[in-house]
């Protein structure tokens, strides 16, 4: 029996516990993946939109600007990478320049600060690369790049380290309710409490049914991604979107948080949200697209390809705050797509905010300061980088090469709450595997080092979970 229960442990999920973390109640969440963003939250652009594309009037809108006011000081505590890049939203055909002017329009409605109409000769003066052909841009000065995967994990270890629970490998099966509780069946155990928040992304719309009469339907959209080398430097300094279409906000050429360039995504809606397949239409629409911003793009220095679901609602809309239909204690983010993750922090807050208002649970008097994220060797001075060594011998040993990621940040990710648990896992802590060789040089050491941390045996590590094993069996055998 718990206070509480949050279904989902992506961005809205992780927000939602680490606010809910600040009320003196208790609190589990329940994931169906085996880690912290393991859907949606881990393939996404990683834009911090100001707030200018949501329509006037929506909860998009609303979340969203308060969202991306929220986030500097969100990242500054927690300790992720976030960066004030700006952005440019690029009409390259006179037939795009009233939907660019109504953008403007709609931005100055919703309440995001310092946007401008640029002509073709300051936006080359501000991007020099970009396709001449532009004709006018608008310039969103307050646009940022976070790392979404890190910003979701520092969430959930402040939660955790503040009391909340997460439990993984638990797919929700059945909700019910009887005289004020709701009993949950997920991953083989039961869990009970007097309050549910539903934030399972593309799952929304069924666990919303098992609680509601009143359903809704979700429509998976994926989208693709090129992900480029750091030795392809990003031409651009700001976020370059071109102007968006009905399927969303368009393909855009982005520098990342970590410095990569980032092209996509595609929108393809499509039947199954666990397929996260890239495919060669996608990618190729993606390339045509990005050509038109970038006329000297190329596919060279390409390092990966990814792609990621996002959970579209019918109604286009987010859809936050008591279930319609469903007994008291029943609230939810359904429907959560771009701007998902601009939002995610003022969603947060609000969710925790209506479950403490009707568990009657008050503010703690205090809560213990979030351990931020460790900051990267490789961004260390050399005397940080010496005296680190010095502290701790751990850190010089370096395991991954491509990122320099040293054994201490690999144990960092091993031993924090909400540790963990497979290459993938690690992956997404320290960026160990995610240069240029993907792991090809240090999968094998990242595995060794969970076996010793762990016990468990080399044929008990996967990838992603699941039935992913990285081995078959020994030699031996």
């Amino acid at each position: 029996m718990t206070d509480c229960i949050i279904i989902g442990a992506g961005v809205i999920g992780c927000a939602t516990a680490e606010y809910l973390a600040r009320y003196d109640c208790s609190c589990v969440v329940l994931e169906a993946g085996e880690d912290v963003a393991s859907g949606a939250s881990k393939a996404n652009s990683g834009i911090v939109h100001a707030g200018y594309d949501a329509k006037s009037g929506s909860l998009k809108a609303k979340y969203n600007v308060r969202g991306a006011k929220m986030y500097p000081e969100l990242a500054r505590r927690l300790g992720v990478p976030y960066r004030r890049n700006g952005a440019l939203v690029v009409a390259f055909d006179q037939d795009e320049v009233p939907t660019l002017r109504k953008l403007y329009e709609q931005g100055i409605e919703n309440g995001v600060e310092h946007l401008r109409l640029i002509d073709r000769d300051e936006i080359i003066r501000l991007e020099g690369k970009i396709n001449p052909k532009a004709v006018m841009a608008l310039d969103v000065p307050d646009s940022a790049v976070v790392s979404p995967y890190e910003m979701t994990i520092a969430l959930a270890y402040h939660a955790a380290q503040c009391g909340v629970r997460f439990v993984f490998d638990s797919a929700v099966e059945r909700i019910s309710w009887e005289n004020g509780v709701y009993t949950v069946n997920a991953g083989g155990s039961v869990y009970r409490a007097r309050c549910v928040i539903n934030c399972a992304g593309c799952a929304s719309d069924r666990v919303r049914a098992m609680m509601s009469g009143e359903k809704i339907r979700i429509q998976p959209r994926r989208g693709e991604y090129y992900l480029l080398d750091k030795t392809e430097t990003c031409p651009f300094s700001r976020t370059i979107f071109q102007v968006p279409g009905k399927m969303g906000k368009g393909v855009l050429v982005t520098p990342t948080a970590h410095g990569n360039t980032l092209l996509g995504p595609s929108a393809e809606d499509i039947s199954d949200a666990g397929d996260k397949r890239t495919t060669a239409e996608g990618l190729g629409f993606v390339y045509e697209k990005c050509a038109l911003t970038w006329p000297e793009v190329s596919k060279r220095n390409v390092i990966t390809t990814f792609a990621g679901v996002r959970a579209h609602e019918d109604g286009g809309d987010f859809l936050i705050g008591a279930v319609p239909g469903a007994p008291g204690g029943a609230f939810e983010a359904a429907g959560i797509e771009s701007p998902g993750l601009s939002a995610a922090p003022a969603i947060g807050e609000a969710l925790a905010q209506a479950a403490a208002e009707f568990l009657s649970a008050a503010m703690k008097a205090s809560v213990p300061e979030a351990v931020p994220l460790l900051k990267p060797f490789h961004e260390m001075s050399e005397a940080e980088k010496e005296d680190a060594c010095a502290k701790n011998p751990e850190y010089g040993r370096l395991v991954c090469r491509c990122e320099e990621i040293t054994e201490a940040e690999i144990l960092d990710a091993l031993r924090r709450p909400v540790p963990a648990r497979s290459i993938d896992a690690v992956k997404r802590r320290t960026r160990a595997g995610m240069g240029r060789c993907q792991g090809g040089f240090c999968s094998p050491r990242v595995l060794e080092i969970i076996c010793q941390e762990t016990g468990k045996s080399p044929l008990q590590i996967t990838k992603s979970g699941g039935q992913s094993f990285i081995l078959t069996g020994t030699l031996k055998q």
